[in-house]
């Protein structure tokens, strides 16, 4: 999901992002506006790839891994959080082997 720490803007179908802690500028393409556009409402990793392949001539193992090396890169730039899905049981997983 996005961060509340930046704020984004549509630049003619790309995306414009700043981080309001760090004063950093992320400029995405068409293809990562659409995704940023996906993840501004906490959605699943799946959800997003299985959107990209249904508007995107694209194999589904390239798609995965360009998605997954795109969300690592707004992550370190601190643009969106990663939210642990909980585990079947309803427990987070962060609270396993407690």
């Amino acid at each position: 999901m996005a961060s509340k720490d930046q704020i984004s803007c549509d630049l003619e179908g790309e995306a414009a992002i700043l981080n309001l802690r760090s004063g950093t500028y992320f400029g995405l393409d068409p293809v990562g506006a659409m995704i940023w556009s996906l993840i501004v409402q906490p959605r699943r990793v799946a959800e997003i790839r299985n959107a990209l392949i249904d508007q995107f001539d694209v194999e589904a193992e390239r798609c995965s891994r360009d998605l997954l090396q795109l969300l690592g890169e707004l992550q370190a730039h601190g643009l969106i959080q990663v939210l642990d899905e909980p585990a079947p049981d309803g427990r987070g997983s962060d609270e396993e082997g407690s």
